[in-house]
């Protein structure tokens, strides 16, 4: 009998997170979340810009929805030779590079077109790895993954906690398109 418990709770720990695990309270501060929002630059790339009175800024009535679905970017122009490296679009949400072209991600809970389907491991991990979920595609320039992976968990997870007190906004984000030959 003891043998059957051990192997119970061994096969246990080794299954991958449940649903009902992901449905956990979201611990951490959605108000200090806001706070490494506003000061780490989120909404620099993942906030559309507009053409403003004053030039352009932020369009906060989209905030932190990612490149606009509605917007289909032509090629990126090819840069001359020299120290210019990456061009980015007038919405500032898609960048092309030596890596192709890649595109600000939704990060609003939308279950099908943002994080609604993530869990906050799975944010941890790619902030940690540097990797879409975790474990797919890497996350590309501008995305200084590497600096929210240094932050603590204790960071990560009341940046995880503002961004899924957000209001879910479905604005599907293309994927990034592989550097032309």
């Amino acid at each position: 009998m003891k043998t059957t418990w051990i192997a119970i709770a061994a096969l246990a720990a080794a299954l991958p997170a449940t649903a009902s695990e992901e449905l956990k309270p979201v611990r951490g501060s959605a108000e200090r979340g806001a706070y490494i929002v506003r000061t780490r630059g989120c909404n620099d790339c993942h906030t559309p810009w507009k053409m403003g009175p004053k030039g352009p800024e932020m369009d906060m009535s989209r905030a932190l929805t990612g490149h606009p679905q509605d917007l289909v970017m032509p090629p990126a122009p090819k840069l001359p030779e020299g120290p210019w490296v990456w061009v980015g679009g007038a919405t500032n949400t898609a960048f092309a590079g030596p890596w192709g072209t890649s595109f600000a991600a939704n990060l609003t809970p939308d279950m099908e077109t943002g994080l609604g389907k993530w869990t906050f491991e799975t944010f941890k991990q790619t902030m940690r790895t540097g990797r879409h979920e975790g474990q797919g595609r890497p996350i590309l320039p501008p995305m200084p993954y590497f600096m929210l992976g240094a932050a603590t968990d204790e960071d990560l997870a009341d940046l995880w906690a503002y961004l899924r007190s957000l209001e879910p906004v479905r604005n599907k984000v293309p994927q990034p398109i592989e550097p032309a030959e």
